[in-house]
């Protein structure tokens, strides 16, 4: 005869938390509040150039600041020095202001010729006064000092070779 009593059925289990896929959710959320919580690395402030002196140039003395070498791009205009280096791009070797770096670009500039003849061929002569220039010429002139007091620093005053300044200036070195 067979036995007609069945056993009883399993006691319902409550289901057990860890499972894999919680293990899972569990070790991401614990893994994002580390990412958002941890401590932000220091933060550095990126290398200040070196300090610019502002110092007395005559045209040799300016002629190699002309972004060869690793050598920052000063221009001159009316007399004033002005640090071009950060528009490397144009007046440093390549760019198409590149005849100017390290030279008075006065006359260039007012003319708006890029050619050599707009160049003081020699370095220990007299400066260039502009005279001969027009009126308009020295309008785009004053235009193109001003451009520069907006965008570069002043790094120094163009003197001509053998005058009282660049005498006074040798003394102070």
């Amino acid at each position: 005869m067979a036995d007609t009593t069945s056993s009883p059925p399993p006691a319902a289990t409550a289901a057990s938390p860890v499972t894999p896929i919680n293990l899972v959710l569990l070790s991401l959320f614990v893994i994002l509040v580390y990412f958002r919580l941890r401590p932000a690395k220091p933060q550095t402030l990126p290398r200040a150039p070196p300090p610019t002196v502002f110092r007395t140039f005559t045209p040799p003395e300016l002629f190699p600041y002309n972004g060869l070498n690793g050598m920052p791009v000063y221009l001159a205009v009316r007399g004033q020095v002005f640090d071009v280096t950060a528009g490397r791009q144009f007046y440093g070797p390549g760019g198409p202001y590149a005849n100017f770096a390290g030279r008075d670009a006065s006359r260039g500039l007012a003319c708006g010729s890029f050619d050599e003849d707009m160049l003081t061929k020699d370095l220990d002569g007299p400066l260039d006064t502009l005279s001969d220039l027009g009126e308009e010429e020295m309008e785009a002139l004053r235009g193109w000092e001003e451009r520069f007091l907006e965008k570069y620093l002043v790094v120094g005053k163009l003197v001509a070779v053998g005058s009282e300044e660049a005498k006074a200036a040798a003394a102070q070195k």
